[in-house]
């Protein structure tokens, strides 16, 4: 059993301790995950396991030959070679140990069965041997398509030279050549950043076969409960373990979290109420001995800290503009280059206030449709008309790739926002995690998840009524994703986003179109319907066409000459009860969408109020209901189109 054990590790940066006596145990078969706030030297750790970074102190254990490899968050470019040369790379230690085999196997041509190097030599060769054996290198070529297609890649793609790519598929080529190493220990550092629902499916199924140990930094609550059965938290310095998946982690977790806020504020009273007797009797003599006593007491409080990434966070978009009831209308659209069509015939009514999920494989044509609905594409087929008093605002995924420049975040902003915001920019800023000395850093230095957090705030900085976000949750960790997906639940504008996180798809969409094959498909309700029609749909087609051919074949046998006038008028009859039945049921259906419609309405009404918004648990309780309110809305709009088309 492969293994790696770290005991004691400490790493400090000036005076701050980023591990202080950490302990990690990593084995074949652990599927762990590391957790903690932004900055609290989860990437720093997995550098050290991997090698690439040496602690202050610590002991290390490792399994004689086991074989740690490590994919950074971002960085990896290729250049070269082809993408199938790329990914072979991945087996070169074992083309190594091919010709070490070589090498011992002339050895042994030439040397006598009395040597005492014999059985040395044959075992070796035997070790090498059963090695690459289990590395699957003899399988290698059928490995590397399977994991590549896996991860998105085309059968064209293939020979295509390396360096094409651009950077999302860059970080693709690097997770293919990890998962073809053949390693005893994964060390993935967000893994998922720059990988599509369908390619996030097929790693979760992948990481669940995997032998070995995993290590995983992520921030995708839905893949880690399908692969940790372990966190392992960094806090402080100090590494907890929590047994159970991510969801369980949090659980627990918030409670303990509730009892540290709890403490924290209660602490921050005391200073308060110290610092205010100090202040207010410190000359005046005859309380000089209370003073005093206030101030040692001062001194002997020993601070709680907590990161600034895990602080409650509360923010609200700006008010939107009035708009009417129709954001968009979309009629007969189409977008082609030369020869290749990306998608044709696209038709869509969107009602003010709805939240639309685009999804799809990539290449389908999500991001196109954005650019064209955004206005940053005019080369289309068709129609597509804004409603009254729309104003867009556009989030690309290019977005934050372009801030650069050597301003500060505080500067940044300050340049685009509006005079009256001008005082509320620091604000602003720390609604949306830049807290302290975060506001003076150049913006040149950011992280990926630090310029997605600011190229968002700059965008809501100029209030819009149409929000189109084109993957708004790259790079952001879950504490970001949390603060943005409780602002877009509670804005009463209109939303067209794409994201490949699930928990924020099912946290936001209120309908979903899905595009395939250049054709699209309207599905009047949240992700989660949208999945069951989908499982419904797939499950059920074969057998029901069997039944059907079956059926008919014995309605033919059946029929004889003398009946078919009976059976005409009572398939007549039949015919006209049904549709008497259908006109009703389309009747109540009309009828109970518009009372939904209503419901939804005063529920969306409700978040938006200060008292409500204000307090956690009735604002939940608000947003449950309306979630509930959705999927039985999208149930009747679907049963009541379906009566339509019959």
């Amino acid at each position: 059993m492969a293994f790696v054990q770290y005991s004691g590790l400490s790493l400090a940066f000036g005076d701050r301790d980023i591990l202080a006596s950490v302990n990690l145990n990593l084995k074949t078969g652990s599927r762990a995950a590391l957790a903690g706030p932004n900055g609290a030297g989860k990437s720093t750790l997995m550098k050290i396991i991997a090698g690439q970074i040496k602690p202050d102190c610590g002991e290390k254990a490792v399994e004689k030959g086991a074989r740690i490899s490590y994919l950074p968050q971002s960085g990896i470019v290729h250049q070269g070679r082809s993408l199938r040369s790329e990914a072979e790379t991945a087996f070169s230690p074992h083309a190594a140990m091919i010709r070490e085999m070589e090498d011992l196997g002339q050895r042994l041509e030439g040397i006598s069965e009395s040597d005492p190097r014999l059985a040395e030599i044959v075992e070796k060769h035997h070790e090498l041997s059963e090695a690459v054996e289990r590395s699957g290198y003899w399988r290698r070529e059928e490995r590397i398509e399977r994991v590549l297609s896996g991860l998105g890649f085309g059968p064209g793609d293939l020979d295509r030279p390396s360096g094409e790519f651009s950077g999302g598929w860059q970080m693709r080529i690097a997770l293919a050549k990890i998962l073809l190493e053949g390693a005893d220990i994964l060390l993935l550092d967000e893994p998922t950043n720059y990988l599509d629902i369908e390619a996030r499916e097929w790693l979760k199924g992948y990481l669940r076969d995997f032998p070995g140990g995993i290590l995983i930094v992520s921030h995708d609550r839905s893949f880690l409960d399908a692969v940790v059965s372990e966190v392992y938290e960094l806090f402080g310095g100090k590494l907890t373990r929590y047994p159970g998946n991510y969801s369980q982690y949090e659980e627990r977790r918030s409670k303990e979290l509730a009892g540290l806020f709890e403490a924290w504020e209660r602490q921050q009273e005391e200073i308060q109420a110290l610092e205010d007797f100090i202040r207010r009797f410190r000359y005046q003599a005859s309380k000089a001995a209370l003073v005093q006593s206030r101030v040692k007491q001062l001194e002997k409080i020993l601070p709680i800290q907590i990161p600034e990434g895990m602080k409650r966070i509360h923010f609200q978009f700006p008010p939107p503009p009035h708009s009417g009831r129709i954001a968009l209308s979309i009629e007969n659209l189409g977008r082609s280059y030369g020869d290749f069509s990306v998608f044709s015939g696209i038709d869509l009514v969107l009602e003010a206030g709805e939240k639309l999920a685009l999804v799809g494989r990539n290449g389908a044509g999500k991001s196109t449709l954005m650019r064209i609905i955004a206005g940053a594409d005019s080369g289309f087929s068709g129609s597509m008309r804004m409603g009254a008093g729309i104003s867009v605002g556009y989030f690309a995924q290019e977005s934050p790739e372009a801030l650069s420049g050597e301003a500060s975040v505080e500067e940044e902003l300050e340049a685009v926002a509006p005079t009256h915001l001008v005082p509320k920019v620091r604000n602003l800023l720390g609604a949306f995690l830049f807290r302290g000395d975060d506001v003076c850093k150049s913006v040149s230095v950011l992280s990926g998840g630090e310029r997605s957090r600011l190229a968002i705030l700059k965008l809501l900085l100029h209030p819009t009524n149409l929000l189109v976000m084109d993957e708004p949750t790259n790079h952001l960790d879950l504490t970001s994703k949390d603060v943005l997906l409780e602002a877009l639940s509670a804005f009463p504008g209109t939303l067209v986003f794409v994201s490949h996180d699930r928990f924020f798809i099912e946290g936001l969409a209120t309908k979903v179109l899905e595009l395939e094959d250049g054709k699209m498909r309207l599905y009047p309700g949240g992700y989660d319907y949208y999945l069951s029609r989908k499982a419904a749909e797939n499950g059920g087609q074969g057998e029901n066409a069997g039944m059907g051919q079956s059926r008919s074949a014995n309605a033919i046998s059946a029929i004889s000459p003398a009946s078919v006038d009976a059976n005409a008028r009572g398939d007549d009859k039949q015919r006209k009860a049904a549709e008497k039945r259908r006109a009703k049921r389309e009747a109540e259906l009309l009828e109970r969408v518009d009372s939904l419609e209503v419901r939804k309405t005063a529920l969306e009404e409700a978040m938006a109020l200060p008292e409500n918004y204000a307090d956690g648990e009735k604002i939940k309780a608000i947003k449950a209901e309306l979630q509930n309110l959705e999927a039985e809305l999208g149930l009747a709009m679907a049963e009541w189109e379906g009566l339509s088309a019959e």
